[in-house]
């Protein structure tokens, strides 16, 4: 008997080809890989450009996020001021400007208008008139009492009323408020028109001691 017949190399090499998910051999001998259809071309091609736009639009919103913060934590923004404790200063839903440049660089004064977190409610912002910073002597009672206590702002604190004295929550009732608390100050009034400009001077000057 003859001996078997071998198969010629090209074909062997096509078949181990083919079991391992190739057609052949490039002119540098290297195995080239099969390609995809046009059709998965196209899906992958859509699928590229989907997530390139969306992973630009997350870059571009995170970018504008980090300015509109640092605006609005460092230069100011509009506030919408609600309740009576100001009036007459400032009435409910009257609108005004508030910079943000003078708490951080400590430049807040007597008889400044500030926006402050809430002691009571850190969730919530109160508007408020600085009556005394830290080591001033300020009257602690109301303008009802006989008798009349004062004391002293301590380190780090400043003493906030109300315009309306009669109708305000304020450093009366929980005290000396820490500094860190306050998120800005009042510059002007925007709405109504027809009392924009600068803020009034407090009506209660009577409350500002001196030391």
């Amino acid at each position: 008997m003859g001996e078997p017949r071998r198969k010629p190399a090209v074909q062997w090499k096509a078949a181990l080809f083919a079991r391992r998910g190739l057609k052949g051999r490039g002119r540098l001998g290297r195995p080239v890989e099969n390609r995809p259809e046009p059709a998965e071309q196209h899906n992958y091609t859509m699928l590229r450009n989907v997530l390139g736009k969306t992973f630009r639009f997350l870059g571009y919103t995170v970018q504008y996020g980090c300015i509109a913060h640092c605006a609005f934590e460092y230069l100011g923004g509009i506030v919408v001021c609600s309740g009576p404790s100001m009036e007459p200063t400032i009435q409910n839903c009257d609108i005004v400007f508030s910079e943000n440049l003078s708490r951080h660089f400590y430049c807040i004064r007597k008889g400044d208008i500030v926006i402050v977190k809430s002691p009571n409610d850190p969730k919530s912002n109160i508007c408020k008139r600085v009556i005394g910073l830290e080591g001033d002597k300020v009257c602690t009672s109301n303008p009802s009492d006989f008798l009349k206590s004062h004391s002293y702002v301590p380190k780090g604190h400043v003493w906030l009323e109300g315009d309306n004295l009669r109708n305000s929550t304020d450093s009366r009732c929980y005290g000396p408020v820490p500094y860190g608390l306050i998120r800005g100050r009042i510059c002007f009034k925007i709405w109504p028109l027809n009392d924009f400009g600068f803020l009034r001077a407090s009506p209660n000057g009577h409350r500002f001691l001196d030391d």
